[in-house]
């Protein structure tokens, strides 16, 4: 991957969106909901606000739940990834 966030982004990698229903339903494509679920890919340097530093607090090969519409979409080589800022990032799945 060639992408290298900078300041305080983060790429993801966005999670499959399940296609069958707890009940074993299965859904068309138009039906499933978009997953909030996503794969650190990379991570920026960190920034400053308020002259003070912010650390990154996710890092590469995290799972973790964003807001439902944040971020950018970027699609390369065939590949969709979303960039969004660390704020954005709302836990770590652990």
């Amino acid at each position: 991957m060639n992408l290298v966030p900078l300041g305080d982004r983060v790429v993801l990698k966005q999670m499959e969106a399940e296609e069958t229903t707890k009940s074993g339903i299965v859904l068309p494509g138009q039906a499933q909901e978009k997953p909030q679920q996503a794969e650190v890919l990379a991570v920026g340097p960190g920034t400053t606000a308020d002259g003070k530093e912010v650390k990154m607090e996710v890092a590469v090969g995290d799972k973790v739940i964003y807001s439902k519409y944040s971020g950018t979409e970027v699609k390369m080589d065939g590949v969709e990834y979303i960039i969004v800022k660390q704020s954005d990032i709302l836990a770590i799945v652990k």
